[in-house]
Parts: structure tokens; sequence; C-alpha cells
């Protein structure tokens, strides 16, 4: 378990985290430490019949539920399912890349439109879905110890702060996740509700079966070269308990060896 710091807002018996985009990297390693740290932890995918989230469910206690986040009905039944199953939410996780095959490595003008729009949808579009309605909650929701109502983190992507060439679609869908999280950011944060824009400069290396950690285009990990989703895990947990006279709005993470 990650140890609070003395000035850290101490966490409420009632937390309630749900991460929205399932898979092994990060959305897997917020939800073990989420549970970890005694929170009721949800987590939705498009299939939340994958191995790893099965395995959240059987060792961690977390929820599997099925979500197109691309989709406002299915976004609103998600969050009426984890409000009936496990309460109001206090931490909400928006994890979700967004890219589709096709769309990677395509210049400006061989990128099909079709799915530049819907890398978008996957992305930006679903961020703010997932937003919208975490904000509708929590608006509601009674002041924890340290006064805050909770904490929406949009995990994003070097392509937030640059658009490289030959990523148009990924670079405007980073680019728009940014601009709606600071937006929330200053309409809810005087609300009592932390908003946190979080892009990640690296390949993410999460653990395979073997002990290693591998990014399935970069290899595997060497003398940490790779991002850790269990480190992003712990930023975002000192995220959601960071006392509100210093919020932090963007964290941006990357390897001690990154080249930026």
């Amino acid at each position: 378990m990650t140890q609070l710091d003395q000035h850290d807002t101490p966490p409420s018996v009632q937390d309630v985290a749900i991460i929205v985009g399932g898979g092994p990297g990060i959305s897997s390693s917020c939800a073990r430490l989420f549970a970890e740290n005694g929170m009721r932890v949800g987590i939705a995918a498009r299939n939340p019949e994958k191995s790893v989230l099965q395995n959240l469910e059987k060792t961690n206690g977390v929820r599997r539920y099925a979500c197109d986040a691309t989709e406002p009905a299915a976004v609103e039944l998600l969050f009426q399912s984890v409000v009936r199953d496990l309460g109001a939410p206090t931490l909400v996780v928006h994890n979700i890349d967004g890219r589709i095959p096709g769309i990677f490595r395509k210049g400006i003008t061989e990128a099909d439109p079709s799915m530049v729009l819907e890398t978008l949808r996957n992305s930006a579009f679903s961020a703010y879905l997932v937003g919208q309605h975490a904000a509708r909650l929590m608006r509601e929701n009674r002041p924890g110890p340290g006064g805050t109502k909770g904490t929406i983190i949009f995990t994003n992507a070097s392509a937030a702060l640059k658009g490289f060439p030959m990523s148009a679609a990924f670079a405007m869908a980073c680019h728009a996740k940014s601009g709606l999280a600071q937006s929330m950011a200053r309409e809810l944060m005087p609300q009592g509700i932390h908003v946190a824009n979080v892009p990640i400069d690296a390949a993410i290396g999460w653990t395979q079966e073997d002990g290693t950690r591998a990014h399935r285009l970069a290899g595997t990990t060497v003398d940490d070269n790779m991002a850790d989703p269990d480190r992003i895990a712990e930023t975002y947990l000192h995220l959601h308990r960071q006392h509100r006279s210093t919020w932090a709005f963007e964290v941006v993470l990357r390897p001690w060896v990154e080249k930026w």
C-alpha cells in the first residue's frame, strides 16, 4: 500500500472509484491499488470478460461493467449501475487511448476521415461523456474530511503537448482531452471537485507472466526506460488525496531516460 504523506487528505471510508477503459496496464494497476487502499472499485470496458479483469474481480473484489464509452446511454447506465452497486463515485479515471489500428502512422493526406472521427469519438468524446456524468454525481456528494467532493483524472499522452508527424488524429484527440480537462477544472474545482490531466510521455510496460515488464510494440523494459503502470497508479492515488490548497492540474509523467 502507498503511505499517505502527513499533509495529504486522509481517505474516506466511503471512497468509490470507477475506472473507464479496462486493460492490463494503467487500469488494472489503478484497480488493484485503489482496492488495496480500501476503496470500492468498479472497472468498465467494452469487453468486461477479459481475463485480466476477471482476475481483478477474483483477487481484489473489483466489479466489472460492460460499457461502450462512446455511447451516451451506455455511459449513463454505467454510472447508474455503479451508484446502485457501490455508491456515488468519489474518484473517476478515464483511461482510454482511442486509436484504432488503421489510423497508426498515417500522414495527413492518407488518414481515412472515418477513422479520424472514430478516434475522436473513442478518446475525446468518451472523456466528455465520462466527465459529464462524474461531475453530475460528484456535485451532490457530501464533502469529505478535506472539504472535497471527488476527483476526476484523465489519462493523456505526449500528443497532448505536441502534435507529432503522421499522427494528426491522435494529436487532435489528445489536445481535445486537455482542453476538456482544463475547462472542467476551472468550472469544478471551485465546487470542490479536483480535475487532473495526466499526459504520459512514454511507452507503458506492464508486468508479464514471466515477471518482466514489456510493451507490445516497444519490447521489454530495460533499466526503467518505460513507464511502470503501478507507479502511475500511485500518482493517481496521490492526486486524489492531495490537499485542496495545492491541487495539481497537469502532471506530466515520463521515465528518467525519455528524450523530450
